[in-house]
């Protein structure tokens, strides 16, 4: 059996989706990486866990992330497949605004993402909309804040016992 090549996934994804829904794509250490809009995830996701050669149907990790200069995306998911049958993987980045981070939920195809997307409400804010259970996972329920949102310090500026030089400061 040939080796399935990035190259192949997005010709194959343009071909099916056009080239103005897959773009941004990259490769990092030989795993393929595209952007898409949010209104094309599950679309894609369905097509990639259907597709007869592709077969990715094992999500290895969703995960939010938060870029605060990024006007208009500012928070975003990044799914993480796996074909095990093909051993090829592929990162799927959207992106959407902090004051409607709201991305389809994927729980329908992967019963795993149930927790991933918890998890990515509970630090980011971000709503996957459809989830049977979206609810604070490791966080108190009363917290009003995201604390992985870039917009809350690393340290407590306020401590005074910390020494600069012991942390290479």
């Amino acid at each position: 059996m040939e080796k399935i090549t990035n190259q192949q996934i997005i010709a194959d994804l343009q071909s099916q989706f056009g080239e103005t829904a897959i773009y941004g794509i990259g490769e990092s250490h030989g795993i393929l990486q595209v952007t898409v809009g949010t209104d094309t995830i599950v679309p894609l996701i369905h097509y990639l866990y259907q597709h007869s050669a592709f077969k990715f149907q094992f999500l290895t990790d969703l995960a939010g992330i938060h870029f605060p200069d990024a006007k208009g995306q500012e928070l975003g998911v990044i799914y993480h497949l796996h074909s095990l049958e093909n051993n090829v993987r592929i990162w799927i980045k959207a992106y959407a605004p902090i004051e409607n981070p709201v991305f389809p939920t994927i729980t329908g195809l992967y019963a795993t993402a149930n927790w991933m997307e918890r998890e990515a409400f509970d630090f980011y804010g971000i709503i996957f909309e459809g989830h049977p259970n979206l609810k604070r996972i490791l966080n108190m329920d009363e917290m009003d804040y995201f604390p992985m949102r870039k917009e809350y310090p690393v340290e407590d500026a306020t401590r005074h016992d910390k020494i600069d030089e012991l942390f290479g400061r």
